[in-house]
Parts: C-alpha cells; structure tokens; sequence
C-alpha cells in the first residue's frame, strides 16, 4: 500500500530537488567555478540520486527527463545562488535544516519507488539511500573532494537515511505503511540529522587505529 499520490510525490521530489540543488550551487560559489560549474553541480545534486535509482530498476526515461519540473528546479535554483548567494549564505543554517528535510522526504520516496518495481526489502533499502545520498557524493566527487558521505569528520548523514529507508522497506514488506507510519519513517531521519548537526555525531572509526596520520598525511600518500 503506497499512501503517495501522485501529485504528492511529485511535489516532495521537487522540494528535495530545489534544497540539495541549493547546496551543489554554493559548493560551486566556495570552489569559484563559473555559471556553467555551478549549474552542474546544482543539477548533480539534485537529480542525481534519482537518475540512479531510476535507472537501476528500469524506470527509463527517468522523471527528470519526462518531467520538465524536475529540469527547471535546479536551473532556477541555479540563477538564484548567481545573484544572490550572499543572502544565500547567511541562511545556510536553514538550508541544512531543508537539506535533512529534503534527506527524509528522498530516503523515503526512493524506497518505495524501487519496492513498486518490485525489488526486495534489502535492495529498496538500499536504493532509499542511494536517492537520499547519491546526489551529495556526485556533487562532492565532481567538485574534487572526498564525499561528505565518507568522511569521519563531518556528522553522520548516511545513518539517518538508513534508518528511515530501512522503516519504510520493513512497513512496506508486512503492510503496515500508512500516512502515520510514513510520516514517521520521514521525521525519524530528519531529526536523527539535526541532532547530528546540533551535537557534532559522527560515526565511529576502526578500533585500535595503529596509525595517527591525519587527513593531510593521506592526501600526500
């Protein structure tokens, strides 16, 4: 049973889309790249893990080829950070509010998309995630550095995904997702990120680490 309409999941695409859009955009602004540069970081982290998934279960041609909503929201977003990125700065602390928002919304729809293709628990789990998170490593990726994702230094993102694409395979796989329980599956995650955000959580490395080297040392190996 899928409680998303339509229109609905179309609607909680497109707000994902416009806030991860938003971040490739100023990542672009801090590296300096050009109006080309941003765009595309704006479009990799907004469409990206959705392409993924899409192509990964066969929904072919993609939404963000199909939908011309799904093209313009980045492009928007795009000429907006241009002009008026400065104002867009001083609200970052917003914008990664909208980002766990949009981390939720994605980790849940992308789980249920791939479960209507008729993949498995696991697997649907798995692609929630990829739509939660993919977009974010591209972006990182295409801008040069280590994926956000990846890294022991930044507060844990992949972890809320997890657990709200996991709720939603598990309520799918014995018929229990409802409006309540999906509206859950998609709040557990975002608060599970801005406490990660509010408290510095990060996700623990190998026990009993021989090496000290630190980020830098690896950089030159």
């Amino acid at each position: 049973m899928n409680p998303l309409t339509p229109d609905l999941q179309q609607w909680l695409d497109l707000a994902g889309i416009a806030v991860f859009a938003i971040s490739g955009a100023l990542l672009a602004v801090r590296k300096n790249f050009d109006v080309f540069g941003m765009a595309v970081l704006a479009f990799a982290t907004g469409l990206g893990g959705g392409l993924f998934r899409d192509l990964v279960i066969g929904a072919v041609p993609p939404a963000a080829f199909t939908d011309m909503g799904y093209f313009l929201t980045p492009l928007v977003v795009t000429v907006l950070v241009i002009f008026l990125h400065p104002q867009v700065e001083r609200i970052n602390r917003a914008v990664l509010v909208f980002d766990a928002a949009g981390l939720g919304f994605f980790c849940v729809v992308g789980t249920i998309k791939a479960h209507e293709y008729g993949l498995g628990t696991v697997a649907a789990a798995a692609l929630g995630l990829a739509t939660a998170a993919g977009g974010g490593v591209l972006r990182d990726v295409l801008a040069n550095e280590v994926p956000a994702l990846l890294r022991w230094d930044r507060e844990i993102y992949a972890v809320p995904a997890i657990v709200g694409a996991s709720a939603v395979a598990l309520l799918l796989r014995y018929d229990a997702l409802s409006d309540v329980t999906m509206a859950l599956s998609v709040l557990v995650p975002f608060v599970l990120r801005l406490l990660a955000l509010r408290y510095n959580w990060r996700a623990p490395r190998a026990w009993h680490r021989r090496s000290a080297a630190t980020e830098g040392d690896t950089d030159r190996l």
